[in-house]
């Protein structure tokens, strides 16, 4: 691995991501409008003790739209890379399986980041969202919820020969995990057997994070941040174990 081959990697994909307008939008513009349309859904429902619906509801799913995304549009370009030969290509030279797999990483990641601030800056100020702790704890776990999106795109992509099953792919792999992760009922109150398959699933822990924030305890949103940044590496490092070249 190079830190020079990485970073060439990851500038090719930003320099990509660029001249691609509708991508872009979709990654800044459209995270926007739907935690617009969630807060707007609740604008008129009857204020809880608790206040607000949205204050309880919006940061955890605002979250998920990041994962989503980041799996979609980091499946399909790897796919796209593989079918065009754009990889074969680079691998012949001195570039290997670590440096596009962390490139992709890196590049998503600063993507990521911006995302992360947008949404973050919209729903506190315009939308009027209230948090107990600090925002950037908030900040933190949409990111890491887009690079989770990142490596299970990346791995989707090495099973996947085409773009149509790639999206395929995405109802098996996102939508058990949303309704296992704690959205809709706590954890805990699961089935025995349900709650062992959601401890090994990554949003049950993004929303352990984000409920650890709503909560005020900033110090409890440690463990699962630590489990996020444990699976999004390993599953970096078995994305470049199953990286293959070409799609036959």
């Amino acid at each position: 691995m190079s830190l020079t081959l990485t970073w060439n990697t990851a500038k090719r994909v930003l320099t990509q991501l660029r001249r691609d307008p509708r991508t872009l939008v979709m990654l800044m513009v459209l995270p926007v409008g739907l935690t617009w349309l969630l807060q707007f859904m609740f604008s008129e429902s009857p204020v809880p003790p608790t206040g607000p619906i949205f204050n309880t509801i919006g940061p955890r799913i605002m979250g998920l739209f990041p994962l989503i995304m980041m799996f979609l549009i980091t499946s399909i370009t790897m796919l796209r890379e593989r079918q065009s030969g754009t990889l074969e290509r680079l691998m012949v030279g001195p570039t290997g399986k670590a440096d596009v797999i962390l490139g992709y990483a890196f590049a998503f990641g600063l993507v990521a980041t911006v995302q992360a601030i947008v949404m973050t800056a919209w729903s506190v100020w315009p939308l009027g969202l209230e948090i107990p702790t600090g925002l950037w704890l908030l900040g933190l776990v949409m990111v890491l919820d887009a690079l989770v999106g990142t490596a299970l795109g990346l791995l989707a992509s090495a099973v996947a020969k085409t773009e149509f099953q790639a999206v395929q792919m995405m109802p098996l792999v996102i939508i058990p995990q949303l309704l296992l992760a704690g959205l809709f009922m706590n954890r805990t109150d699961m089935p025995t057997a349900l709650t062992y398959v959601s401890d090994v699933l990554p949003v049950s822990y993004s929303i352990d994070a984000v409920n650890s924030i709503l909560a005020g305890d900033g110090d409890a949103i440690w463990a699962p941040v630590g489990i996020l940044v444990a699976f999004i590496a390993g599953s970096l490092v078995l994305g470049a174990m199953t990286l293959r070249r070409r799609t036959d």
